[in-house]
């Protein structure tokens, strides 16, 4: 065999120990096949000697191997250096996070979810944001803007903002004023046989029910007087005095605001839920167009619900801020809170209020409390668990009275299914039936009022819950005010939850209602409503000795009823005994 000379031989074995260092390992198995054929081309000897450098070869691939292998997993997008240091970065991204959390919290911050940003919130400032978007919108539920008139927004027709003598851009408390200013002046009671005062009377009641309803003045901003009374009757029909007037929730509208059942009836009522679409359309952009209603219905009714939450926490601030200010001690606001909860346990479903508006307010001041003032926070943890202990309550409660409903209306139905059934088939509707009958639909609205006030617990515990985070939150006083702005919540939950609970138990019944009960609150409800809607002046005190006097007239009715049929049956043995 022919050896190489020395001198090629070392610059060969460095050659290719630097390739193997520097060179990819894609180029180095070139580089070996170039020289390879050139070896073979060159002569018969290097040829020969071939099979040799092979095994070299071959006997050093382990290690080359290992160490290319190694160079591929480096260069290939992982390694362990490279995890290491993945997790290095987001360990101080993390640690930055919390740094600037405890920071911010330090400096009065909350975190705000929409704008992903810590804020010092002020409960003013998200009042005007709502009022801004709502205007924006084109959307308002206060009815209207700045109440000036100039630069007043146009409408198809001004009849009843002239005869209110108000501005298009008139907000509610401006049309209420002038209302009341006028319907003073020509009230019946005042003007006794005067027909043209009643008239008017009656038309600025009519104007003053359409301009007050958003809804309904929208529509008249936008087509003018209706043609039909009639339409313009079910357009001022208002929901929320139905409600009012069915669960007494008058009283505590300053603290629970507008109950979500009544929103949603009332979005419901208004132009079928305002999910109407054009039928002539294809069934894909019908579709779109429904996705798009549902959406825009959805941030409305968000919109609202944030409303609802800041204007009950403004009022929640307000009544606290004689015991922030020093006006009332300590015993002088613990009275006023009793004589509060008193004149509310009076009322209609007082004291089902008071315990549901008590508990709320007393388990969260005492969370916030507990996790600024308590070791560790550990006051604070166990209001949360107590919290989230009667939501859950809350909510099987709420199960188990749908379960309830459902099961009522599915027996009054098949009683009802059952007597048209045997009227087709001949059978004669007698008057009995016809009570039976009653008495079954009667026995199924305790179950559904059951459900309903359910819904209104679940509801009032969520408004008040994000209603007290606002005014713990409010940066616009200092932490120690907060602080004690809590303590004067704490001691009116705390008063309003006791007089609730003495209130029960003093009630017969547990302040239960019966069929009797309900059936009277839904027909007075009923006829306060329509007279709302017609522009007539009703008292808010006037529904609950309007539902005594049902109350009363219905037993009167019963025992008149049951009389002559004692009466019926004696005279009919009677008969028998003489024949």
């Amino acid at each position: 065999a022919v050896s190489l000379p020395p001198k090629a031989s070392s610059t060969m074995a460095t050659g290719e120990e630097s390739s193997t260092t520097a060179m990819p390992p894609g180029a180095q198995l070139d580089a070996k096949s170039t020289e390879a054929q050139n070896s073979r081309t060159g002569d018969s000897a290097t040829a020969s000697m071939t099979p040799t450098s092979s095994s070299a070869a071959a006997a050093a691939s382990p290690a080359t191997q290992a160490s290319s292998a190694e160079k591929k997993k480096g260069g290939g997008g992982w390694s362990f250096s490279s995890f290491a240091s993945s997790v290095q970065q987001v360990a101080a991204k993390k640690s930055a996070e919390s740094r600037a959390a405890k920071e911010a919290k330090a400096a009065g911050k909350v975190w705000d979810d929409e704008k992903k940003a810590w804020v010092l919130y002020s409960i003013d400032e998200e009042w005007k944001e709502l009022e801004s978007r709502v205007l924006e919108d084109g959307s308002s539920d206060c009815g209207g803007g700045t109440g000036e008139t100039k630069g007043e927004k146009k409408v198809k027709d001004r009849e009843y903002y002239d005869l209110l003598g108000i501005s298009t851009d008139a907000e509610d408390s401006t049309i209420k004023k002038a209302y009341y200013k006028k319907a003073r002046v020509c009230h019946p009671d005042k003007n006794p046989g005067d027909e043209e005062a009643n008239a008017k009377f009656q038309e600025l009641g009519h104007a003053y029910a359409v301009l007050s309803n958003p809804q309904s003045r929208a529509a008249y901003d936008r087509d003018g007087k209706s043609e039909s009374g009639e339409s313009d009757l079910a357009q001022n029909v208002d929901p929320f005095v139905f409600f009012n007037v069915m669960f007494g929730s008058a009283l505590v509208e300053p603290y629970i605001g507008e109950l979500w059942i009544a929103n949603t009836a009332d979005s419901m009522m208004k132009d079928g839920g305002g999910l109407e679409v054009d039928e002539s359309l294809p069934e894909e952009e019908r579709h779109k167009a429904m996705i798009e209603k549902m959406k825009a219905m959805q941030e409305a009714d968000e919109v609202k619900q944030k409303k609802r939450q800041v204007k009950c926490a403004m009022n929640l601030r307000e009544r606290v801020q004689p015991y922030l200010d020093g006006k009332d001690d300590l015993n002088t606001y613990v009275a006023t809170c009793q004589e509060e909860a008193v004149k509310i346990a009076i009322g209609a479903y007082g004291e089902v209020y008071l315990m549901t508006i008590g508990f709320a307010l007393e388990i969260c001041a005492e969370e916030y409390l507990g996790f600024k003032s308590t070791p560790l926070g550990l006051g604070g943890h166990w209001a949360r668990t107590r919290q989230n202990a009667g939501a859950f309550g809350t909510n099987m409660k709420l199960l188990g009275a749908g379960i309830k409903a459902a099961s009522a209306g599915t027996r009054a139905m098949v009683e009802a299914e059952n007597a048209q059934k045997n009227m087709a088939e001949g059978e004669d509707f007698t008057a009995d039936k016809a009570a039976e009958m009653a008495e079954a639909l009667d026995d199924t609205l305790p179950a559904f009022l059951e459900f309903a006030w359910a819904i209104n617990k679940r509801d009032i515990q969520s408004t008040l819950k994000a209603v007290c985070k606002k005014i713990f939150d409010d940066s616009s006083v200092s932490k120690e005010l907060r602080l004690k702005r809590a303590e004067g919540v704490r001691i009116l939950g705390r008063e309003f939850l006791s007089i609730g609970k003495i209130t029960k138990k003093c009630k017969p019944g547990g302040g239960k209602m019966d069929s009797n009960d309900i059936k009277a609150r839904v027909e007075v409800a009923a006829r306060h409503t329509m007279a709302k809607a017609q522009g007539q002046e009703v008292s808010d005190d006037d529904p609950e000795e309007a539902i005594r006097l049902a109350k009363q007239m219905s037993m009167e009715a019963k025992l008149e009823a049951s009389s002559v049929v004692g009466e019926g049956s004696m005279e009919g043995t009677g008969a028998d005994q003489a024949s």
